[in-house]
């Protein structure tokens, strides 16, 4: 497949390596040279530096036989005009643009993007994805990580092991046989800094942090085998009125219980708009990071607070503060992935990467076939994928057991109609059911070949 991907930032950059990790033509383009340096330094990727919507440089970027273009420079006026130039002058099959500003999110005005209007297949919005991503993380506390497959009954749950977990220094073949009938399986460990996929026979220490899958009913029970209590998020504290902040309290503001919520917002603009837009939440004006603030917001009181300014180091300082003061847990927005190693430390419970989940949402719409969902775990080291047997896989009637997947590939789970399981080793894969499981980073392309996902379903 042939890909031309305009904005060589982190989005840009991330979304190369994957698709030039799985042997596809991709082309990047960016107004900053430097960064187009950069991205062919490091990938396999050709480079052109100009102006994204120029028609020239598309052309030079080989759009008359491009197979798709995802638009993601930081202006969502270049990355329209991108995928219209895109679409009447090359006639691209496929265009993605990420665009940030709410207004041109607004479902009223959803008609923009027909191909008469403005031809935009898939509409990537990073802050409802970082949203949906916080409101995850509320929803899950004792989870490092999460995201939901098969339309919400699977749950990916990041847990970080600690000393007095009941099930350390336990083979998880053993915790299948203890707990038989939990819908449950670890399918990544990241020990020491290392991610990989576990063996049957490899046990759990402290400080691991485990990748579960997990059916949506035992996640309770799941959380309490490892250790881990479940509560529920009564008082929120939001540091950050912007558009992330804003989306996550009119969310708990809709929920049928009843969720306490503050909001405090340095810039007076954005606090008055935040505001005038939410009904039963208290929004504050002032610095996050002061301490006489944060006890007027009764941050001792919070069973969460969540940082989601644009500044990753106010984000850090705030959710450590705010621990500080006695909140239950923290949440912090994160875009920086090298200062990830700082929340152990830091005693910071959760962190959302806009990088991830962006990415995450882009590879969803880009293996468009049979591929259903794709998240991307860490620093691009592994991917969940979700993904339907079609009759000329492979795999199609094999049992698990007799399935050759690589070494970094777990299968964590397999609906058949509307029954999801636990899988087993002969458990027996048939056309049309559809498999969650993790993937080193190394290993998708071979899976997407197993499952025969190639650009004949793009």
């Amino acid at each position: 497949m042939k890909v031309i991907i305009c904005g060589a930032g982190q989005v840009g950059w991330q979304i190369a390596r994957h698709l030039s990790g799985e042997r596809n033509d991709v082309t990047v383009v960016d107004n900053d040279a430097d960064l187009v340096r950069r991205a062919t330094d490091a990938l396999d990727v050709q480079g052109i530096a100009g102006h994204a919507s120029y028609p020239d440089v598309l052309d030079r970027a080989g759009a008359r036989d491009a197979d798709m273009i995802i638009a993601a420079t930081h202006s969502d006026e270049v990355n329209m005009v991108t995928c219209q130039v895109a679409h009447s002058v090359f006639a691209i099959p496929r265009k993605i643009a990420r665009l940030r500003a709410q207004s041109y999110l607004t479902a009223i005005y959803s008609d923009l993007y027909r191909r008469d209007h403005m031809p935009i297949d898939v509409v990537i919005s990073p802050e409802k994805e970082v949203a949906e991503a916080a409101l995850r993380r509320l929803s899950a506390p004792a989870a490092f990580d999460t995201q939901s497959f098969l339309d919400g009954r699977l749950h990916l749950l990041g847990i970080a092991l600690d000393d007095d977990c009941p099930v350390l220094n336990t083979p998880l073949k053993q915790l299948t046989d203890l707990f038989s009938t939990l819908r449950a399986l670890v399918v990544g460990i990241r020990r020491k800094e290392r991610l990989f996929a576990p063996e049957p026979g490899d046990q759990l220490f402290a400080d691991d942090q485990i990748y579960l899958l997990a059916h949506r009913d035992d996640v309770p029970r799941t959380l309490d085998i490892f250790g881990k209590e479940v509560s529920t998020q009564e008082r929120v504290v939001i540091i950050g009125g912007g558009n992330v902040g804003l989306a996550v309290a009119r969310a708990l503001e809709a929920r049928a219980e009843r969720v306490r919520v503050k909001v405090i917002e340095r810039n007076r603009r954005c606090a008055e708009l935040a505001a005038d837009a939410l009904e039963r939440t208290i929004v504050l004006h002032g610095d996050g990071l002061n301490m006489d603030l944060l006890q007027e917001a009764n941050v001792a009181r919070a069973d969460a607070v969540l940082a989601v300014t644009d500044d990753d180091k106010v984000n850090l300082l705030a959710s450590v503060r705010a621990k500080s003061a006695g909140a239950g847990m923290s949440i912090c927005l994160i875009n920086d992935p090298t200062l990830q190693t700082l929340l152990g430390p830091l005693h910071i419970d959760a962190y959302i990467n806009p990088r991830s989940t962006t990415v995450s949402s882009i590879l969803r719409h880009i293996r468009h076939g049979r591929v259903r969902g794709v998240y991307s775990i860490g620093d691009a080291e592994a991917e969940v994928i979700e993904a339907q047997v079609l009759s000329t896989s492979p795999i199609a009637g094999q049992a698990i057991r007799d399935i050759d997947f690589p070494e970094g590939v777990l299968v964590g789970a397999v609906q058949k109609g509307d029954k999801v399981l636990k899988p087993q080793g002969g458990t027996r894969i048939e056309e049309g059911d559809v498999i969650v499981l993790f993937a080193m980073a190394a290993d998708v392309p071979e899976v997407e070949r197993l499952f025969q996902v190639s650009i004949d379903f793009f």
